[in-house]
């Protein structure tokens, strides 16, 4: 039964019927009178009317929502505003209200939420979001066009209403008349009656109606035993109102055995069977998120089909927010036909967000995600925690709305009571820099001693102003923030400020239409449905529009694919595609919507002109609407990115902009990503960038739940981030240095954002941060070291360079000359010279160059350099003029010298620079004298390094240096004699001490003290360096006679050498102006002050023969006699033939068994003999013998060689066969006495005969000692069949000869003998075989008197 009430004018009494005054016919209020709210109007009416707030709590179904509002009518309100927290609660109250009211929506009651609004000019009732009266401030600061609020759903707790609640609290006092009502759930409604507190700090009243609610039995069925709890409920098992025997059993045994923990999902099992037992009804499940649903799904379903018919007819349903609107329908239709019981599944949702109907069991699993923001990590959180007491009562409470219910809570009581009694309000959990932005533009003031319900942290207040910072809404100013024409314009968009800054950001990029599709889409639930038996379809449709570096760019494709298609179908068409493709359709209404809101205001901020916006809110239509976006022939086209032009990086710079601290560069190492502040997050595998992730990203949002992810994320170039970041940025500088190519001082520009390396490094102008030290460094480096490239400038204002470069390099060679770095003052002076003299501004080439020009002209010799300036003048040395000269003339070639005073460089102390092709030809003599200015020390060193028993004569040895120069005459040529002979000679002279040079020890002289020789090529570049002279010419021996070569061909300006001869012909020696067909011995070129001489020679080329230049008369006496020899082989017949016929059987046997490798090439070797033979006699009439250099010289030799050669060959051939018949007797009779005891002297043999019988050997042996070969064979037979008459006198004859072969070798010679040994080595090495002779077979009797003593001498000659 329904009372009706006439609603009473203004100011009449409240308990009769009033008609109100209105435009229409008068209005009837009535109150149903089942509902709790209507049972105590009266008290709320009389409350209202004495107190300027009222605190109205009441369980869900209460009425309070539609009631309040008609007591206020009825008490003469005109003008109220009625909040609710979601848009659809608003709308579908305002049509509930107006239809107890028997008005039109839109008259006498209407509504405003975010997108639309239905409401008239006789409206006195308007349904509204939180955030609608929020945005009211913006125009109507003190709220005058409402005389009474009600704050509903206040328990909440949203950001939204703990703002009004605290700006209401300001404005009341301000406002007598107005009337504010909050309602709440009985959740802490003391709370608010304290916070609005008369004057007298009396609280608000607060009145309380009862729910229409049924008793409800709780139960504690904990998953983990828990021991305390057990003690404490056992001990007060009276005080609870609703259990049972089960409650009391499973109190004291646990769930399973002591002790022992059981899965949630097998806890929810049992207590779905528990309650299965208690009867029918339906069951709502909460779990803490969707992957918990979807195992719970699947477990309880496979439980089910377990139990046959009774589990067949139970349909288990998920509940979530992800799931697609048709499934979410399906909680809420009737249940189908055969199916007694619904498991719902769902998360806190449902705690008070919706009513499941039908509900009649709850089973609590006592967590939840709650959103946290982590002002110290800068994310927002969802962890998974437990639930307050609150919300663990309003699940209970969701079992007692239809009859008795049961609630099982998966936890203990015990666990229960420690929980917190209510879950902390959105403003301690939330990011704050919207609320702070908003307070901040409508002058609020300081968000700390704003009345906030419960005040904020104090670090998520300093984190949202951080926020509004990063995103340029605020600067510092005075210790305050000052509100920025970005931020104004932030407060003004109906967005998330990070999305709003993005749009702001897009008009600069021209991208405006592009980032609000996109933000319009980050703003709304994702409309991409993936439902669970059709999730791989799902799937597949969805990746139509991923772009593989941008999930931005990806919703972008989807917008643009729903507005091309929006555009070509009607809307029942367009409305089944999109279900088929698994988009929801009200979230892409959602999506159009706030995309058209923001066209709306991009017009009053300017971002778009009216037309732009038109245009835009036409493709954006409704979905009935009209169609647009039409092609150039009419036909509806589609708009995707590449066709509308858009840029891509453009759309990225733009949104980077709200998200400057969602950067991440990855770390291939850790295979994550490093992001602001040292946080590290992984992509979201749902991104499209997951699988190939890229080195930089930016994301919408980090989110933590099992770890911190990024989702919706973009490959970036992180350096776009710097002009947006502007202070943000940090910069640090490394590394400054000078850059010669450009002429000016630079550095490695290291840039962060909150931590993250947006630019690593790159190279910038010091001049711009640093001019100070820009300008230091281009004194030091280009004015005082020279490294600039003047080649660029003007010669005339560079020539104070050149002036100051000759005077430095005069000083320092000065310096270097006289081994002393005190005379040329260092660097500092000259720096401090030029500080003085430029301006500050000077800080690089460009500058300099400038400012030069014109000072120029009034200072020219401003920037010169005088000696003074560069040296104390008492530090210069007495005059050095000839002690340290710069060329050293010896004999006919005259050398530049040069100094360097470096200690432990390779060419410290004195250095002659030797052209190569000199260096053939340059001995030691005169060189050791080194130059007059470094003599006394020289000569000082070399007396300290005497043997003591001579040094003691001439000490102290400086005061003896000087003694023995002074008798060095003033013309004496250094080159007759070395300066150890010299000073031999004064000290036995002066002190009649026996010294030889020997005595002098070299090695101990410093490095610098003795002659350093520096190859140079015809360039000039230096080829090597060293104080071995002979090192130096046996290194560089090929490249000298290269040099040589081109050197001479020059002068003679003819190829002198050539190839491929057969015959002497008047070609060899062709262009070096002599006689046709005379080789010149000597071919002598001037270069400057030196004379090079090249040695011409025939060269041997194997079947031919070549004129080659050598750089030394030992190479080309060495050349041209093996060349000569060729030469005649070419010109006379072969005796092969002749000499192979006319040997005899055993003859030829044994030449068969020789070391060459034919009897041809012993034949030929012995050729080789004969001719050398004739080389040595005398060749011309004027020399004694040797190879010819003239034609008829050579035909000569020639004539002789072929006179009687095939009888002189048999007698070589002849002598040849004894040799090596008497090699083989020596072979037999080493390897019959083989013998480990005499291991030594047989090794000795056999090395001795292989160096006398070998490949070549004849030549090598020469015809005048070849039949004294047969000898040294014979007496190796000899010594070995003695031997092991006397082993002992062998060895001591062994050792013997082996001293003289050591000296042998140390004067250079080998064994077996060098082609081209020296004569002197010659004679020693058949020396030594006549030692042999003396010592193992002296029967056999050595040619004339030899011992190792003659050996000796002979080598030292």
């Amino acid at each position: 039964m329904t009372a009706a009430f006439e609603t009473p004018p203004a100011g009449s009494s409240a308990s009769s019927a009033t008609a109100l005054a209105t435009s229409a016919a008068p209005l009837r209020i009535t109150y149903p009178e089942d509902l709790p709210v209507s049972q105590r109007r009266d008290d709320i009416a009389t409350a209202i009317r004495e107190h300027q707030v009222v605190i109205v709590a009441g369980e869900t179904g209460s009425g309070k929502t539609t009631q309040l509002p008609k007591i206020l009518l009825e008490l003469g309100r005109e003008r109220i505003a009625h909040t609710q927290p979601r848009r659809i609660a608003a709308r579908t109250i305002a049509e509930r209200v107006a239809e107890e009211l028997g008005s039109e929506l839109g008259g006498l009651v209407g509504y405003k939420v975010r997108f639309t609004d239905q409401v008239g000019r006789d409206t006195r009732l308007t349904l509204m979001t939180d955030g609608i009266l929020l945005a009211a401030l913006r125009g109507d600061r003190e709220l005058k066009n409402y005389d009474a609020i009600i704050i509903d759903e206040a328990h909440e707790r949203s950001l939204t209403i703990d703002f009004l609640l605290g700006y209401l609290k300001q404005l009341l006092p301000r406002r007598p008349e107005l009337k504010v009502i909050i309602t709440s759930a009985t959740i802490d409604p003391e709370s608010f009656a304290k916070h609005f507190a008369a004057a007298d700090d009396s609280p608000a009243p607060i009145i309380e109606v009862s729910g229409r609610t049924f008793p409800v039995e709780v139960r504690y069925r904990p998953l983990v035993p828990d021991g305390a709890d057990t003690e404490s409920r056992a001990a007060d098992l009276d005080d609870t109102a609703y259990i049972d025997t089960a409650y009391i059993d499973t109190v004291a045994d646990g769930p399973s055995t002591p002790g022992e923990a059981i899965d949630m999902i097998d806890g929810v099992i049992a207590a779905v069977d528990e309650l299965g037992r208690e009867g029918d009804g339906d069951v709502l499940v909460f779990f803490s998120g969707e992957n918990e649903i979807r195992d719970a799904t699947d477990a309880l379903r496979g439980h089910l089909a377990r139990q046959g018919a009774r589990g067949a007819s139970t349909e288990v349903l998920p509940l979530y927010g992800r799931l697609s609107a048709a499934e979410q329908h399906r909680v809420f239709e009737r249940a189908p036909a055969g199916v007694r019981r619904r498991i719902v599944l769902a998360t806190n949702v449902a705690e008070t967000s919706l009513t499941v109907p039908g509900i009649r069991y709850v089973v609590d699993t006592g967590t939840a995600r709650i959103s946290r923001y982590s002002a110290r990590a800068k994310v927002q959180r969802l962890p998974i925690e437990p639930i307050s007491q609150a919300s663990a009562n309003q699940r209970s409470g969701r079992s007692g709305r239809t009859s008795a219910g049961i609630a099982i809570r998966l936890y203990s009581q015990l666990d229960y009571e420690k929980r917190p009694a209510y879950t902390d309000p959105e403003i301690l959990r939330t990011n704050l820099a919207a609320v702070i932005l908003q307070m901040i533009s409508l002058g609020l003031g300081d968000i700390e001693r704003f009345p906030f319900l419960q005040p904020p942290d104090k670090r998520g207040v300093k984190d949202g102003l951080d926020l509004l910072l990063e995103l340029g809404a605020i600067v510092p100013a005075g210790g305050e923030s000052r509100i920025t024409s970005i931020g104004r314009d932030l407060a003004q968009l109906p967005l998330d400020p990070r999305y709003g800054r993005m749009v702001l950001e897009a008009k600069r990029h021209g991208v405006v239409r592009e980032v609000m599709a996109i933000v319009a889409g980050l703003s709304i639930q994702d409309p991409r449905e993936r439902p669970v038996e059709k999730r791989e379809r799902a799937d597949q449709l969805h990746a139509r529009f991923r772009d593989p570096s941008s999930d931005f760019l990806s919703l972008l494709n989807l917008w643009n694919h729903l507005q091309q298609r929006q555009a070509e179908l009607s809307g029942n068409q367009f409305r089944k595609e999109v279900r088929a493709e698994h988009l929801n359709y009200l979230r892409i209404r959602e999506w159009q919507d706030v995309y058209r809101q923001l066209t709306r205001q991009a017009t009053q901020l300017r971002l778009l002109t009216k037309e732009e916006a038109r245009a835009l809110e036409l493709r954006a239509g409704a979905i009935s609407g009209p169609r647009g976006d039409a092609s150039a022939d009419g036909r509806p086209g589609r708009r995707d990115l590449r066709e509308t032009g858009a840029d891509a990086d453009a759309i990225h710079k733009a949104l980077l902009s709200g998200l400057l601290s969602h950067l991440g560069i990855r770390d291939a190492e850790k295979r994550d990503y490093l992001g602001a502040r040292q946080r590290r997050f992984v992509l979201f595998p749902g991104s499209g960038l997951a699988k190939k992730q890229p080195a930089a990203i930016m994301a919408a949002e980090l989110v933590e739940t099992s770890r911190l992810f990024a989702r919706t994320v973009a490959a970036i170039d992180p350096a776009w981030a710097e002009p947006i970041a502007g202070d943000l940025a940090k910069r640090q500088l490394s590394e400054p240095r000078w850059e010669k190519r450009q002429g000016a001082a630079v550095a490695d520009e290291r840039v962060t954002l909150f931590g993250v390396p947006i630019i690593p490094r790159r190279r910038v102008q010091l001049s711009r941060t640093d001019p100070a030290q820009a300008r230091e460094l281009f004194i030091r480096h280009a004015l005082v070291q020279g490294e600039w490239d003047t080649s660029r400038i003007d010669k005339r204002l560079t020539a104070f360079v050149r002036d100051n470069l000759s005077l430095r390099r005069e000083l320092e060679q000065l310096e270097e000359r006289t081994r002393r770095r005190d005379i040329l003052l260092d660097d500092e002076r000259i720096v401090d010279f030029f500080d003085a003299a430029l301006p500050a501004e000077v800080t690089d080439v460009r500058r300099f160059e400038r400012w030069w020009r014109d000072a120029r002209g009034e200072h020219p010799d401003l920037l010169t350099l005088s000696k003074d300036d560069l040296v104390d003048a008492q530090q210069l040395p007495a005059d050095d003029d000839g002690a340290y000269p710069t060329r050293l003339t010896l004999g006919e070639q005259t050398l530049s010298v040069g100094y360097r005073f470096e200690p432990g460089a390779a060419d410290d102390g004195v250095t002659v620079t030797v052209p190569l092709p000199l260096l053939p030809r340059l001995d030691t003599a005169g060189f050791d004298w080194l130059v007059p200015g470094l003599r006394l020390e020289l000569v000082t060193a070399l007396l300290k390094s005497l043997p003591k028993a001579v040094r003691r004569n001439v000490v102290p040895a400086a005061d003896w240096a000087r003694k023995l120069l002074a008798a060095v005459p003033p013309d004496a040529d250094v080159r007759e004699l070395s300066i150890t002979e010299f000073l031999a000679r004064e000290i036995r002279r002066q002190t009649f001490t026996p010294v030889e040079p020997d005595d002098f020890d070299l090695e101990r002289l410093p490095a610098h003290l003795r002659m350093g020789y520096a190859v140079v090529d015809e360039r000039g570049s230096r080829l090597a360096r060293g104080t071995d002279l002979t090192a130096l010419q046996s290194k560089l021996k090929e490249r000298t006679r290269d040099s040589v070569a081109r050197v001479a061909t020059a002068v003679t300006k003819s190829p002198l050498e050539r190839g491929g001869l057969t015959t002497w012909s008047d070609e060899i020696g062709a262009g070096a102006g002599g006689p046709a067909g005379t080789l010149p011995r000597v071919l002598d070129a001037r270069r400057g002050d030196t004379t090079i001489r090249a040695f011409p020679a025939l060269v041997d080329e194997g079947s031919t023969v070549g004129v080659r230049l050598h750089a030394t008369a030992d190479d080309q006496e060495r050349a041209h006699r093996t060349g000569v020899r060729r030469l005649v082989q070419l010109g006379v017949p072969s005796p092969l033939t002749y000499v192979q016929e006319h040997l005899t059987h055993a003859e030829k046997l044994t030449l068969a068994a020789s070391p060459y490798r034919s009897t041809a090439a012993l034949i030929d070797d012995a050729l080789r003999a004969v001719i050398d033979a004739e080389l040595d006699t005398a060749a011309e009439p004027d020399v004694s013998g040797g190879p010819p250099f003239t034609r008829a010289a050579f035909e000569s030799l020639r004539d002789r060689v072929n006179a009687g050669l095939p009888d002189r060959m048999f007698q070589v051939v002849g002598t040849c066969a004894s040799v090596l018949a008497a090699a083989r007797d020596a072979d037999v009779a080493i390897g019959r006495a083989s013998s480990l005891a005499l291991m030594a002297p047989l090794a000795d043999a056999r090395e001795q005969l292989g160096r006398l019988v070998f490949d070549g050997f004849i030549a090598r042996t020469g015809l005048e000692r070849l039949p004294r070969l047969t000898t040294y064979v014979r007496g190796i037979t000899h010594r070995v069949e003695r031997l092991a008459d006397d082993v002992g006198r062998d060895r001591i004859r062994m050792a013997e000869q082996q001293e003289a072969t050591t000296l042998y070798t140390r004067a250079g010679g080998t064994l077996p003998l060098a082609a081209d040994a020296r004569p002197d080595l010659v004679a020693v090495r058949w020396m030594l075989e006549e030692l042999r002779i003396s010592l193992f077979a002296q029967p056999l009797g050595a040619h004339g008197p030899i011992s190792v003593q003659r050996i000796r001498k002979a080598l030292a000659r």
